[in-house]
C-alpha cells in the first residue's frame, strides 16, 4: 500500500518529485552490460543504485520488457522488486478494457508485479477503469492530456463547451480521490493545466515530455503546483541514456541531481 500521505512525505524528505522512467531498449544500453546473464537488469539496477536518492518513483515502461517476451517480463518483474520500497512504482502499460479483462489485467500488475499504480486509457469509458480502483492502496493514473503531436487528434477536440480531456478528467474522478488517482498530463502543454485543476485541484499529476521532449520544469510547477506539491515530473531519456559508456550510471545520476536541485526551490 502506497498513500498519498507517504508520497507527500518522501517528496518532502528528498526535495524531489521526479519520476524516473526506465524506458529500457536493449539496443541503446551500453554494450559491455550485453554480456551479463540479464543486461536489461543490469542496467535497470545501476539506474536506480545511482538515481535513488533524487528520485522519489520510478516508471517502468511496459512495452520495452515485454517486447522480449518471457525473458522480458522476469526482467520487468526483477527490476519492480529491486525498486526501494520507499519509491512509488508505476507501471506504465496504459491498459483500458471491458471490466473483467481490466481485472486480470490490475492483477497482473498490482499483485504479480507489486507496482504501486498504472497508467489507464479511458476512452473505454469508466467501467473499463472500475476494476483497478477496487484494489486497497493501489492508485490508477488516467491519460488526460498527453504531450504527443496526436493528442491534437481527440484529446483537444471540442464536445460542446468543453475539451475531451476536460470531460475524461472530470468523469474519472467519480471513480476515486487523491488517495488514488492522478492524470498524466503532458509537459509541453503547461497552459491548460490550468484547466485539469479546475476539475482535479488536489490530485496529483504525472508529467511526461520534462528533458528529451523539450517540456520545461519552470512552466510545468507554473500552471501545475498545488499545496501538495500534486506533480510527477517523468524524466525518461534524458536520464537513462546520458551516457552509453561506462560511466552511465554515474552522469544519469548528475541528470538526476540536476533536476532534484532544480525541483528544491518548489518545496516548503
Amino acid at each position: 500500500m502506497y498513500s498519498f500521505e507517504y508520497l507527500v512525505s518522501e517528496i518532502k524528505r528528498k526535495k524531489s518529485f521526479l519520476c524516473v522512467g526506465l524506458d529500457t531498449d536493449v539496443s541503446k544500453i551500453p554494450s559491455h552490460l550485453l554480456t551479463e546473464p540479464d543486461p536489461i537488469f543490469a542496467f535497470n539496477k545501476a539506474i536506480i543504485d545511482a538515481t535513488e536518492p533524487y528520485t522519489v518513483s520510478y516508471k517502468i515502461n511496459t512495452a520495452f520488457f515485454e517486447a522480449a517476451g518471457t525473458s522480458g517480463w522476469e526482467s520487468m518483474k526483477r527490476t519492480f522488486d529491486y525498486i526501494p520500497k520507499q519509491c512509488f512504482k508505476i507501471a506504465d502499460a496504459k491498459r483500458g478494457d471491458i471490466g473483467n479483462t481490466s481485472n486480470q489485467y490490475a492483477k497482473a500488475f498490482f499483485e504479480t508485479l507489486n507496482a504501486d499504480a498504472v497508467t489507464l486509457a479511458p476512452y473505454m469509458g469508466n467501467d473499463s477503469l472500475a476494476p483497478f480502483f477496487e484494489f486497497e492502496g493501489k492508485w490508477g493514473i488516467v491519460l488526460a492530456l498527453t504531450s504527443n503531436p496526436g493528442s491534437a487528434d481527440y484529446e483537444q477536440q471540442k464536445i460542446g463547451e468543453k475539451f475531451l480531456f476536460e470531460h475524461v478528467v472530470e468523469n474519472t474522478c467519480k471513480l476515486g480521490s487523491n488517495q488514488n488517482l492522478m492524470f498524466v498530463v503532458g509537459a509541453t502543454k503547461p497552459e491548460e493545466f490550468g484547466l485539469i485543476r479546475k476539475y482535479a485541484p488536489n490530485h496529483f499529476l504525472l508529467v511526461p515530455g520534462v528533458g528529451a521532449q523539450g517540456g520545461s520544469l519552470k512552466d510545468v510547477v507554473k500552471f501545475g503546483l498545488n499545496q501538495s506539491v500534486g506533480l510527477l515530473i517523468n524524466a525518461s531519456r534524458s536520464i537513462i541514456y546520458a551516457s552509453n559508456s561506462h560511466d552511465f550510471a554515474l552522469k544519469a545520476a548528475e541528470e538526476a541531481a540536476r533536476l532534484q536541485f532544480e525541483m528544491a526551490d518548489y518545496i516548503s
